[in-house]
């Protein structure tokens, strides 16, 4: 089956002949390091078999966040991470999306923009369900994932996903607050909030009357936010994990490729059908690279008790949830979720085990050399 590598391959020339004076430094790198990801160009990697001792040589990974190849592995890892930190509680996944009218203006600023989407999304969410009728203490913790595309990854749609637990530590940090059933914010009130931090952002950017000259009613319509229960938080990590660690499209979706257009599935808003559509190489290409973040940009942020800086430790929130709910602590710590460990690399030939015992640079130089096994001196 084709992949999206593979139409990067096959198209990417001919987009770089024709936009590449005017692409980014930041679209020429990755388009280069995904295509050349896993063909030896890169560098390599020797594994050797403890069982059959057999050699095998791997191309390098180009390791970088946009790759369709390199990031499929890490879609697991972060849905254990994540599964471990949920809490006993009802979830709600809030989304804060930027109005269709301003979103070549944030296409142009990328960098600035989303950081003032982030900014201006998780102020409004702490500001507002922090509020005495509803959690009571803005002591929360939530983590968010940047999204710029839509059900078909050639448009170009930012947007925020928070995924929060209803509720927080009082301000004492004696207790555990607990949201509403099934009410975290209300939307109405969070519209006209997130649309105000954001201005102030590109405000002081320096970049609001570039927005302004797009179109001024933007500013004076409702901004879209959307607040759903969500259960225990599961379904939703579900559905978010196999979007925080690739862009756009996964390669399950090609379903042809030739010299001169792509053919691929997405499945409309609204609608459980799956549709094709066949697009050119060049917009196929152009559609990809727009969702190619800026550098350092983190795509996932956490927040509160969830950030790694915080000085709420997530094992007192969790204690004081579970001493919330009556139950105890030394009998229900055995059921947080464990995160797996690693899985071993096996040897295609014999299904024994390989160890890494050499990498090359892209000229051929060894750039790593595994110390030899210990001998069993018995």
């Amino acid at each position: 089956m084709p992949t999206v590598t593979d139409v990067l391959r096959l198209h990417g020339d001919d987009y770089l002949r024709q936009f590449g004076d005017r692409m980014p430094t930041g679209h020429k790198r990755v388009l280069s390091l995904i295509r050349r990801c896993r063909t030896g160009e890169l560098g390599h990697l020797r594994f050797d078999c403890d069982t059959c001792r057999r050699s095998h040589w791997v191309g390098r990974s180009c390791n970088n966040r946009h790759c369709p190849t390199c990031q499929s592995d890490k879609t697991q890892t972060w849905f254990n991470d994540r599964l471990s930190e949920l809490l006993p509680v009802p979830y709600f996944m809030v989304t804060f999306t930027v109005p269709e009218a301003l979103r070549k203006i944030v296409r142009a600023h990328q960098d600035v923009c989303y950081r003032a989407l982030f900014d201006a999304s998780s102020q409004t969410l702490r500001e507002l369900a922090s509020g005495p009728r509803f959690i009571g203490t803005d002591r929360m913790g939530f983590f968010g994932a940047l999204h710029t595309w839509g059900r078909d990854f050639t448009v170009y749609n930012p947007h925020v996903h928070f995924v929060v637990p209803g509720g927080g530590v009082s301000q004492d940090g004696a207790k555990w607050q607990a949201s509403p059933a099934n009410f975290l914010l209300p939307e109405k009130t969070a519209s006209p909030v997130f649309r105000a931090k954001f201005r102030d952002a590109v405000r002081d950017a320096g970049i609001e009357d570039e927005f302004l000259a797009v179109d001024p009613q933007a500013w004076r319509h409702g901004w879209n936010i959307d607040v759903e229960p969500v259960g225990d938080g599961r379904a939703v990590l579900k559905y978010l994990a196999p979007y925080v660690h690739r862009v756009a499209i996964s390669n399950n979706r090609i379903e042809s490729v030739d010299e001169t257009h792509v053919e691929y599935r997405y499945t409309p808003s609204g609608t459980k059908t799956s549709k094709r559509r066949r697009v050119t190489g060049e917009e196929f290409v152009r559609g990809f690279l727009q969702h190619t973040l800026p550098p350092n940009l983190q795509r996932i942020r956490c927040y509160g008790f969830l950030s790694p800086n915080s000085s709420l430790k997530f094992d007192r929130v969790r204690m004081l949830v579970w001493f919330y709910l009556g139950w105890c602590y030394v009998l229900v710590k055995r059921l947080v979720p464990q995160r797996p460990g690693k899985r071993a690399l096996l040897c295609p030939d014999c299904g024994g085990n390989l160890r890494l015992v050499q990498i090359t640079d892209h000229i051929g130089r060894v750039v790593y050399s595994a110390p030899p096994p210990l001998l069993d001196s018995s």
